[in-house]
């Protein structure tokens, strides 16, 4: 069917209009001889990329020497650099150099851990003690436990990072065994019943790694890259525990002491050792990107392990931030919903989100840690990214405390 001439020219009109107002075109809704109308696609506002930059440079004034973000949606991949990526050198952000990615590594350790129940080689709702028995103090710890934080298990970096920059020194270099780490934890007191509440605990997510490599008879490494690294080809994406360099072009990070006015600490090079599978990834934002829209449109689980890891419950008293299986659910103040995972490793505070149909991402870093108001700040990348320009008087996520992944003390 061909549309007259008057119909092709309010169609174009319409197309116009709604790309002068910086928001998606809607497709119009279509009817076929075998059935009814076919809606439109929502349409979505455009990124606010000088919001991003804003919230960017925010996060520098609370004093991360950079920060960066990467959008990709409709309009294609975005970026904004702010600020230095070495202090030392001056060298410049780039979009393009690699970081650690922090407790963002939950979200890979789950997807792998949930590709092993969707094999049937573990059952979600098993307790941990089947499948690495003696190793838990309570049977009624199940796996569903720690991937929602809801088995009690105290975080025991914590205690490691009492003191900011004592305790990362003391551990820069070190290399734990899983159960060293499990051990730490189990010496402090269990801080609630299992399943009974919401408590962040690093120390879940090595008995993660513990059970992803009880089951599999290999490395966590090699997970990684057989079942999400490689089919993605996140080439600049890897996980290289003990190794203490990040290869190629990289963010050096810096660490704020606890005492004012003390000189930054450079945490750059560090085995990660003390989080393994809860947050010793390296990653850039463009992997990032690529992760966290694959993992919403379905390309790494399967929809019925969808469906688990994005049932959420809320984890803070305004009701706008949630919790799922190893991934976090915001509630933004336009009315849309991400998901994904933020990171805190010494020296780095990183965003990774996607909408729940994988059209759009976002992922934001600064170099900086142990500043909370830093972290605060980079947080408004995501409503500036998702909501788009908005009324100078409205509320925005920046203005709200983060979630930290960790305690502030790293």
């Amino acid at each position: 069917m061909s549309l007259s001439p008057r119909r092709r020219l309010v169609v174009s009109a319409t197309l116009i209009a709604a790309l002068a107002g910086g928001v998606a075109p809607a497709t119009a809704a279509t009817a076929s001889p075998a059935g009814p109308a076919v809606p439109a696609p929502p349409v979505v506002p455009a990124p606010d990329m000088e919001g991003v930059a804003g919230a960017l440079n925010a996060a520098m004034a609370q004093g991360a020497p950079g920060a960066m973000a990467r959008y990709v949606g409709p309009w294609g991949a975005r970026t904004r650099t702010e600020g230095v990526r070495d202090r030392e050198s001056g060298a410049p952000m780039d979009s393009r150099a690699r970081f650690r990615i922090g407790s963002v590594s939950k979200t890979f350790s789950t997807v792998v851990l949930l590709q092993l129940v969707d094999e049937g080689r573990l059952e979600l709702d098993a307790p941990v003690n089947r499948y690495l028995p003696g190793l838990l103090p309570d049977d009624r710890i199940t796996v569903r436990h720690l991937l929602t934080h809801r088995s009690g298990l105290a975080d025991y970096t914590d205690a490691m990072f009492a003191q900011t920059v004592p305790g990362f020194e003391a551990v820069r270099n070190r290399v734990f065994s899983y159960q060293e780490l499990v051990n730490l934890s189990l010496n402090e007191p269990r801080t609630t019943e299992p399943g009974a509440a919401y408590k962040y605990s690093n120390a879940n997510f090595a008995v993660v790694g513990m059970l992803i490599e009880r089951t599999t008879g290999r490395p966590v490494a090699e997970e990684y890259q057989s079942r999400v690294i490689k089919p993605l080809r996140l080439r600049n994406t890897s996980y290289v525990h003990p190794e203490t360099r990040i290869k190629g072009m990289r963010v050096r990070g810096y660490l704020h002491p606890d005492e004012a006015g003390a000189p930054l600490v450079d945490s750059t090079e560090q085995t990660v050792s003390w989080a393994q599978s809860a947050g010793a990834v390296i990653s850039d934002l463009a992997d990032l990107n690529t992760f966290t829209t694959a993992l919403m449109r379905g390309e790494l689980l399967s929809p019925r392990m969808m469906d688990a890891m994005t049932t959420v419950t809320p984890t803070d008293a305004a009701g706008t931030r949630f919790y799922g299986l190893g991934l976090r659910r915001y509630d933004l103040s336009c009315g849309a919903q991400v998901y994904g995972h933020t990171g805190t490793v010494q020296g780095y505070y990183t965003y990774a989100f996607s909408t729940r149909d994988g059209r759009r991402a976002l992922s934001a870093m600064a170099n900086t840690s142990n500043r909370g108001a830093a972290n605060t700040a980079l947080g408004g990348t995501l409503e500036a990214a998702f909501c788009g320009k908005k009324p100078a008087a409205a509320r925005t996520f920046s203005e709200r405390p983060a979630e930290a992944d960790l305690t502030e003390r790293r």
